[in-house]
């Protein structure tokens, strides 16, 4: 049994979280090392690695090798899967509003109107 109480749970791991994950250490790693050896120069190169690192995964979500926000179907785990929807922005996604894709979520109807049947469309004989 896993910590999440379901042996199948999404994890969320993805290309594009695993690259930025990888590039962010490094460059913490060279900001680390910056502020040990009182180097300015490693210090800023380590925060341009990290802006680096930030761009990179925001073009891999981007490009579908991140995940939207909320579960997966299990076919959809494996971290080497590409996200098919992600030319079309994923709901309540930062990263997809910045680049100007603008998911729509479905909400059910609120209120009188979710009481009353909806009546089908009559067709033009």
């Amino acid at each position: 049994m896993s910590l999440h109480g379901d042996d199948h749970y999404d994890m969320g791991h993805t290309v594009a979280g695993w690259t930025g994950t990888g590039i962010a250490t490094l460059g913490f790693g060279l900001c680390g090392l910056g502020v040990v050896a009182a180097s300015a120069a490693v210090a800023l190169a380590g925060g341009a690695v990290l802006v680096l690192a930030l761009l990179g995964t925001w073009a891999l979500h981007l490009a579908g090798w991140g995940k939207p926000s909320g579960p997966r179907p299990a076919g959809q785990w494996d971290w080497r899967v590409r996200d098919a929807g992600a030319r079309d922005g994923h709901p309540d996604c930062v990263s997809c509003r910045l680049a100007g894709r603008r998911a729509t979520r479905r909400r059910a109807p609120r209120g009188p109107a979710a009481d009353r049947p909806v009546e089908p469309a009559l067709a033009d004989t």
